[in-house]
């Protein structure tokens, strides 16, 4: 038996939790979000990714209730969400800067709204201690948000926003405080908690990675559209478009005309280099300008002309950037055009057979490269 994959967008007959119809936000006359409409299901840990004043933001606002639309709907469970005042929408947000009650236990910070919704003592006591197990806190819960590290009062943060058991948790940047080895860890916990209380979660990141780490699905953003909603394999591998490719991990993008031939389009983008191939389904018509997306690691570096590669071009290593377990060489075309490529090193750094100037040769397959309209 196989697992079942989860892909509630692609059956026709699932229901999303929450649907965004036409939805506008202007502040003045900037548009924020500018007539969107997508669908986020139950169970899903979608993301929302971009750089700084794309919009993402003001869409979690939206869904939390600290902003209204200019235009259109949001639903959640098919319900008009515009009415519900933000403390009755079956929603959390979990804050970047946390806001904790510094005077208040880690008990009494996670019990905090259970106490406000007046629920009997004992339900508090058992879901607080469900909560405190659930994100591995159970021997801190006497000690005060000072008393505790930063990944201590992010989970802190986490079981206070799930203690109510909402249908919908909203994490803005959750993670921006911590530092990087610490966020890889969280971003597994974060996981962990998502898959076992079932919350449908939001996040709002401008970390690439972290989006493609957690979520099921990533919508990429940019001044107030989602340009690409899919899951984190088909955006790297299958992005729509070259700002899509481009945010998302390292990419050479290579500007040219497109003309068909044979299973897919012979690109010209240079006087005096070599015409790339590429297969691809997409339709382009003659001499129709286009860009190749290819990502460094699909590109081999070799000091001889290989015999039988479909694309091959010939450069000058102009940096090398070494990362440890990979190294990633910017090779500069007679043309000007950096094409990267990235390899393993699983040789001492001493006998690596590249170095700074060396002429050497980049090839790739026909279909390692995504073809893209303008």
């Amino acid at each position: 038996m196989g697992q079942t994959v989860f892909e509630p967008w692609n059956d026709p007959d699932a229901k999303p939790l929450i649907q965004f119809k036409n939805v506008t936000k202007r502040f003045g006359d900037f548009v924020a979000i500018d007539n969107q409409s997508f669908d986020i299901y139950e169970q899903e840990f979608f993301a929302l990714l971009g750089p700084s004043g794309c919009g993402k933001t003001t869409m979690m606002r939206m869904l939390a209730g600290f902003e209204t639309p200019t235009e259109g709907t949001i639903l959640l469970g098919g319900q008009d969400i515009a009415p519900i005042p933000p403390n009755k929408r079956a929603v959390n947000m979990m804050f970047q800067s946390y806001a904790l009650f510094p005077h208040l236990s880690i008990w009494e910070n996670i019990a905090f709204g259970l106490k406000r919704d007046n629920m009997p003592k004992d339900k508090i006591d058992a879901r607080v201690a469900e909560m405190l197990k659930l994100t591995r806190l159970e021997q801190f819960a006497k000690r005060k948000p000072h008393q505790c590290s930063g990944g201590q009062r992010q989970r802190v943060a986490l079981a206070r926003s799930l203690a109510k058991a909402p249908k919908l948790l909203l994490l803005d940047e959750p993670l921006g405080a911590l530092d990087a080895k610490l966020r890889q860890d969280t971003q597994f916990e974060l996981m962990d908690i998502q898959e076992k209380t079932g919350t449908t979660f939001v996040i709002v990141t401008h970390d690439q990675e972290e989006a493609m780490t957690v979520a099921s699905r990533v919508a990429v953003m940019d001044h107030g559209k989602i340009i690409q909603a899919d899951t984190p394999a088909r955006i790297y591998e299958m992005p729509n478009s070259a700002y899509v490719a481009d945010f998302i991990g390292d990419v050479t993008i290579i500007s040219g005309t497109a003309t068909p031939a044979g299973d897919g389009y012979d690109i010209a983008f240079a006087e005096g280099q070599p015409i790339l191939h590429a297969k691809s389904d997409i339709q382009l018509a003659k001499a129709q300008s286009c860009h190749l997306a290819i990502r460094p690691e699909k590109v081999a570096i070799t000091a001889e002309k290989p015999a039988d590669a479909a694309n091959a071009l010939q450069g000058k290593i102009l940096d090398i950037a070494y990362l440890g377990n990979l190294s990633t060489y910017h090779v500069e075309l007679a043309n000007g055009q950096v094409v990267k490529s990235q390899t393993a090193n699983t040789r001492r750094l001493s006998r690596r057979s590249f170095t700074w100037e060396d002429e050497v040769w980049l090839s790739w397959t026909d279909t390692a490269g995504v073809l893209l309209k303008e």
